[in-house]
């Protein structure tokens, strides 16, 4: 385990750097910003440094010994007031001008993000969760800016501020001021980076058990009802508090892991400014110093060391940074299932004939879903599919939009193989009205226009209408603007149903598939709305994905799965006069709803 770990340091650290890289040409979009922001960095570091050194002569000038004549010295004075309002001027141009840079950098790489989602295939969506995926988003666009602060604003300055240190001290001082100045820097680093090393599995479990307790509060919360069913009050709150007492024993080691960390880089800093101060006062003595040198090494090392103060901080910091940033990458490194094979085409529908010739499908390898499907949706008829759950018929409409390649076989449009075309144009030629319909927490007006951005109020009103809602949606205070709240849910099943219905209608597809598309209705309303699903289809190519089998029986066809067969097919009459699958399925709930009726 510990070889695994260590072998995988120079992986990760290769990772780190490929992925700081990859920011370059989100950076270099402004990339003169970016140069006067660096320069106007230097700029402010040598105003700071200059500071010191104007102070020296401050304090040499006012040294007055023996019968020399005390003046103000008023230029130096006003140059070091110059110098500070500089270095503030210059430290907040760089901050104003690196501002559009980082938060040009986070736009763009959330748009890129968001953009790879969508092309990420179904399986990819079925499979994840969606608080992580959100997670690894905010938390991914927030590490840039972050990486790009601490390095801009802390790292890098950081850096030229020693290097413009050292040049004074090797140039105009004994070498030895240097060395111990960069010696004790050395050391408060390497402790401050050992220490923060350690106590990060302390804040790592600190922020997994909180997660962990808020999940199972959040959960006892949600499940309030069934907590309440079973008497089990006291087993949640067990359950929290055993959580949190790990959190509280990971906190207690975590801060007292810091204030060790704190009181070190104490120690370095007065072991290094007392050496510093002890040799400074010794050539004042010896007469090798002014008391503006010692002033001078002395402001020095503050300066050096106030920033240093928050390297522990600024280290971690960049480490998650680093970690959330190439959780960004590894999504956006993810190949999608399903693209657009090269030289692909516009899908070019005339008739809107669909066949399905031989296919095979599994959406694991080891468990196959479609054996062997044969059948052809003829332009302008209607197809239906029947058969208990988990025969394979919504499987039908996730092949046909692509959303999976077959395994074997292929399904054609008008004779094009739909993995030939290109995914926009298969998918504009076909409207589905999903068994589940999702909305969006969104207007009416909006869900139902969602089908097509460039449809008129009046078309948007006509597909309602179409769909028997519009008298419905009228009826509300809020008519088409009312909000229909997170995934539809101020909305009934049906009422659901029937905005998917409208906006299928404002797609204007050429073909139709219907998945269960009156599940969620009442007898009153399923008439209705077959009776419009009929006016619909009849210029369409529509497959039909049913359970209630009077809803197909005027199908040009019906087919009957089980098991990923087609075990039947034929009309609605043919099928009832051959005992069989279908004849037993309409008897079964002819009796249902005969005693539903009771």
């Amino acid at each position: 385990m510990e070889a695994t770990r260590h072998d995988n340091v120079p992986h990760k650290n290769r990772r780190d750097w490929r992925n700081i890289v990859g920011l370059a040409p989100f950076v270099w979009e402004y990339r003169g910003r970016v140069l006067v922001a660096l320069a106007s960095l230097l700029l402010a570091k040598v105003a700071n440094v200059g500071v010191p050194l104007v102070l020296k002569d401050i304090v040499d000038a006012l040294d007055v010994r023996g019968d020399q004549v005390l003046v103000l010295p008023l230029m130096l004075l006003l140059g070091y007031g110059g110098l500070r309002l500089a270095a503030s001027l210059f430290n907040e141009l760089r901050d104003a001008l690196f501002a559009k840079v980082r938060y040009r950098a986070m736009r763009r790489i959330s748009n890129r993000v968001l953009t790879h989602l969508h092309r990420l295939s179904l399986r990819y969506h079925l499979e994840r969760q969606t608080g992580a995926i959100s997670r690894d988003l905010e938390r991914g666009t927030r590490s840039v800016s972050s990486l790009l602060n601490y390095l801009i604003f802390q790292i890098i300055p950081l850096g030229v501020e020693f290097a413009l240190v050292a040049a004074v001290l090797f140039t105009q001082y004994d070498p030895k001021f240097a060395v111990v100045t960069f010696a004790t820097v050395a050391v408060y680093i390497a402790f401050t980076l050992a220490i923060t090393n350690w106590r990060m599995h302390f804040r790592h479990s600190m922020n997994r058990l909180d997660s962990q307790a808020n999940t199972r509060a959040i959960d006892s919360l949600i499940n309030y009802e069934t907590v309440k069913y079973f008497g089990n009050e006291a087993l949640e709150v067990q359950r929290y508090d055993d959580t949190l007492a790990g959190w509280e024993d990971a906190a207690v080691k975590s801060q007292t892991s810091m204030s060790m960390l704190n009181f070190g880089q104490g120690a370095i800093i007065a072991i290094g400014v007392t050496l510093i101060m002890i040799m400074a006062s010794q050539g004042v003595v010896d007469g090798t110093l002014t008391l503006g040198d010692l002033v001078l090494v002395n402001a020095f090392l503050l300066q050096l060391f106030i920033p240093l103060n928050f390297l522990g901080v600024v280290y971690r910091a960049i480490r998650y940074a680093l970690a959330d940033m190439d959780l960004m990458f590894k999504l956006l490194e993810r190949e999608p299932e399903i693209q657009d094979r090269p030289g692909a085409r516009s899908l070019n529908v005339s008739s809107g004939e669909v066949r399905f010739e031989g296919v095979e499908f599994g959406y694991k390898a080891d468990r196959r879903i479609l054996h062997g499907v044969d059948f052809t949706v003829p332009a302008g008829r209607k197809v239906a599919v029947v058969g208990a759950s988990g025969a394979g018929k919504s499987t039908l409409s996730r092949l046909l939009y692509r959303f999976y390649d077959v395994d074997a076989g292929r399904i054609l449009i008008d004779g094009q193989d739909v993995r030939e075309v290109i995914q926009d144009s298969l998918r504009a030629a076909i409207g589905i009205v999903p068994q589940d319909t999702v909305l969006f927490n969104e207007t009416i007006y909006y869900n139902i226009a969602y089908a097509r951005a460039d449809a008129s109020r009046e078309d948007v009103e006509n597909a309602a209408r179409m769909a028997h809602i519009h008298d419905f949606i009228a009826s509300l205070p809020q008519g088409y603007e009312t909000v229909v709240g997170e995934r539809g849910l101020k909305l009934s099943g049906g009422e659901k149903q029937r905005v998917a219905i409208a906006r299928a209608i404002l797609k204007r597809p050429r073909i139709l598939i219907f998945d269960e598309a009156t599940s969620s209705l009442d007898s009153a309303a399923e008439q209705a709305i077959l009776t419009a699903l009929r006016e619909i289809a009849e210029h369409h190519t529509t497959l039909v994905i049913a359970h209630r089998l009077s809803t197909i029986v005027d199908a040009d066809e019906i087919l009957v799965m089980r098991d990923g067969h087609v075990v039947e097919r034929g009309s609605h009459r043919n099928l009832l006069a051959a005992p069989g699958r279908y004849a037993e399925m309409w008897e079964l709930q002819q009796q249902e709803r005969e005693t539903v009726g009771q």
